[in-house]
């Protein structure tokens, strides 16, 4: 379409702002604070409704022990995808290095200080406790820290100091033990707050947690434990508390080695975390790539039936009792269909999210009963023998560490590859990534959609143009809202032009789209924006978008959701149900405009302004750096039209060469810059 003056193109736009602003779908200044608090209602009641669904249908189909032992397998392979860990990397060389050793007179048993290799570069630091005198192959413990780091003049012991009590009283009792630290907490300070405090979504995107690198780095301690002549590695016990007692979890669904498990204050389900907020007390590690949509029954079965005590207190606020409670009875179902309800033990003391005497006798005793064969009582106090510093395994941090980068590498990443060389060569590839991008991006879908119930709710007219705002509904309760301009005196419009951007700061394209004659524009207001936004605060904001995470999707997804959703609606509407619909992504709403696109077969053709050009800076979806990235995205649209506008067009090269296979005259691909005289859109 051709262009008009710059005077009428900027009334027409300013009119249709107008009209948002006073429909809700542009916020004004002053925050319209009661429908916000609308807003934030629904997205916690859609929350709600989805995690009750999740919830219901974790481990409902085992009805058996065959059921079980058919499912297990594909289960532990689903959470070794989630925790980054498939392909599972390289058992590369440890490098095993003792630093030194702590030997006192007054202590029967001795301390080893050193460091191993998870992978190359990834410095495990850790302690190993045992007797001064071990004539034969030991019971031992894999103690796994919380969050418990002890720094002295800004220099970081690990938490394997403020834990030391714990593989103390063990090496007294005849144990073995081997305390590691964090990736986080450790001596090499890491990061586990890429989503909580750092903006990092494209963690998500990449499918990375560092939930993996901790339960990677358990799995390599059962590497290392396994090369020691003093470690009996058929009489392997672990625990932890908190993180700690998460990573137990973790070991436990992904590694058949460990015997015995006392996992302390690390899970619950997820009605606590998602609904009564208890995911904004967590930090990343505690958390999966959530792709297959668990509760956290189905992991803490994977334990199974190996014996396992199930720790908590009755008032911790970010374990609340009633999910543990609800967690357990799913686990007793599967611990019953063994006939092995005495390996499986529930402790409930009375306290905070602490860690004390009250939790740490009885798991004392349980390791005693399953891995020495006794059950006598308890008279040794588990005490801190030795100050921080001594503990510490580096004098200096190695240069070579990748630690404080594991993020960047330690999931692989897509890499483009060559360009087919052929229409078959690429229809092949489009259809195994669009698989792809089905089943690990947008799994969360619906599979039934509710009833559009499309409902106008305002229609005003201005001398030169008609504004219509109509509700539809999206997913479970939420309601949002589309406007139609259609200039005037108007007919049935054949091409409608959807917006779908951050509505505060919506731009049109320069003016040549124009809603007149038989043209029309529209705006979608998807979950988060316009008379959608929930809570602006940055803090909530970023916890909202958590849990969506944490229910097995993004707040993105959703995104890409709505807006086929409201095509549909525009579509069921009789004055606009031929029109071909052009979608128009404009900035961090770009990559939602485009998969919409290509996931929505009635959108006609597609317009990108000022997108990204990978998902590393947005929009973000499970996993998808692991299979695309947004230049092999949109040339899947092809042989529907796109028109790119103030890009980096080297950036495109990659779509704009599998264009040519379409036609070398013709391409099904343009690219505009506003310093451009042509380039119109037609």
């Amino acid at each position: 379409m051709r262009s008009r003056t710059p005077a009428r193109n900027a009334f027409l736009v300013s009119c249709f702002v107008l009209a948002l602003w006073s429909s809700g779908l542009v916020a004004a200044q002053t925050p319209l604070t009661a429908e916000q608090q609308k807003a934030t209602a629904e997205i916690h009641e859609y929350f709600r409704r989805t995690t009750v669904r999740l919830a219901d249908a974790a481990l409902a189909d085992v009805k058996s022990l065959d059921d079980w032992q058919r499912q297990r397998p594909v289960l532990r392979e689903q959470l070794l995808e989630m925790l980054g860990l498939s392909p599972l990397p390289e058992r590369t060389e440890l490098h095993a290095t003792v630093t030194g050793t702590n030997e006192r007179d007054d202590l029967d048993f001795v301390v080893e200080k050193l460091h191993f290799q998870s992978r190359p570069g990834l410095y495990v630091t850790a302690n190993f406790y045992r007797p001064k005198v071990v004539d034969k192959p030991l019971p031992t413990i894999l103690y796994l820290c919380g969050h418990g780091n002890v720094k002295i003049d800004g220099v970081s012991y690990g938490s394997k100091a403020s834990y030391q009590h714990h593989p103390a009283w063990f090496a007294r009792e005849g144990y073995c033990c081997l305390i590691l630290d964090t990736l986080q907490l450790g001596e090499i300070e890491g990061l586990h707050h890429g989503t909580y405090r750092e903006g990092m979504w494209w963690w998500a995107s990449r499918g990375y947690t560092p939930a993996g690198v901790e339960a990677w780095n358990a799995v390599r301690a059962l590497d290392y434990l396994a090369t020691r002549p003093d470690v009996d590695m058929k009489k392997i016990g672990v625990t932890g508390r908190s993180g700690g007692g998460a990573y137990t979890w973790w070991l436990a669904g992904i590694d058949d080695r460990p015997a015995c498990f006392v996992p302390v204050a690390g899970i619950t389900d997820l009605e606590n975390h998602v609904v009564d907020g208890c995911i904004e007390g967590h930090c990343d590690c505690m958390y999966m790539v959530n792709t297959y949509q668990w509760d956290f029954p189905t992991l803490a079965a994977l334990a199974a039936p190996r014996p396992l005590l199930f720790s908590n207190s009755d008032k911790d606020k970010i374990f609340p009792l009633d999910g543990v409670v609800r967690t357990h009875a799913k686990l007793k179902n599967i611990y019953d269909l063994y006939g092995a309800a005495d390996k499986l033990g529930l402790l409930i003391t009375e306290g905070q999210h602490k860690d004390t005497q009250e939790l740490q006798v009885p798991a004392f005793r349980w390791m005693n009963r399953w891995l020495q064969g006794r059950d006598t009582p308890i008279t040794r106090v588990a005490d801190k023998p030795f100050d921080p510093r001594q503990l510490r395994v580096f004098d200096e941090l190695p240069a070579d560490q990748r630690n404080t980068t594991a993020h960047e590498w330690f999931v692989p990443q897509f890499e483009p590859p060559a360009l087919p060389t052929s229409r078959q060569q690429w229809e092949s590839m489009r259809s195994e990534w669009l698989r792809q991008l089905k089943e690990k991006c947008f799994r969360s879908w619906p599979t039934a959609a509710a009833p559009l119930e499309t409902k106008l709710i305002n229609d005003q007219q201005s001398k030169n143009a008609r504004y219509e705002s109509f509700e539809f509904t999206s997913d479970e309760n939420l309601r949002l809202r589309i406007t139609v301009m259609r200039g005037l005196p108007s007919k049935k419009p054949s091409r409608l032009f959807v917006y779908v951007a951050n509505l505060n700061e919506l731009i049109t394209l320069d003016g040549r789209i124009s809603a007149t004659g038989d043209v029309a524009q529209a705006v979608v207001a998807t979950r988060g924006s316009g008379s959608a936004e929930w809570v602006p605060e940055q803090k909530k904001d970023t916890q909202i978008q958590r849990r969506f995470l944490l229910d097995g999707k993004t707040a993105d997804d959703g995104r890409v959701w709505d807006v086929c959703r409201a095509v549909a609606a525009l579509r069921s509407l009789d004055e606009l149900s031929d029109a071909k619909i052009w979608l128009v992504g404009q900035g961090k709403m770009a990559p939602v405009a485009l998969y919409a696109t290509l996931l929505s077969p009635d959108v006609h053709a597609l317009v990108l302004d000022r997108p990204a050009t990978s998902h590393r800076d947005g929009s973000y979806f499970l996993n998808v750096l692991r299979i695309v990235d947004l230049p092999q995205s949109a040339a899947m649209v092809f042989p529907r039209m796109i028109f790119l506008q103030d890009m980096d067009r080297d950036a495109w090269a990659w779509t704009e060469g599998v264009a040519k296979l379409y036609s070398k005259q013709t391409l099904p691909i343009q690219f505009h810059r506003k310093e451009d005289e042509k380039g119109d859109i037609e």
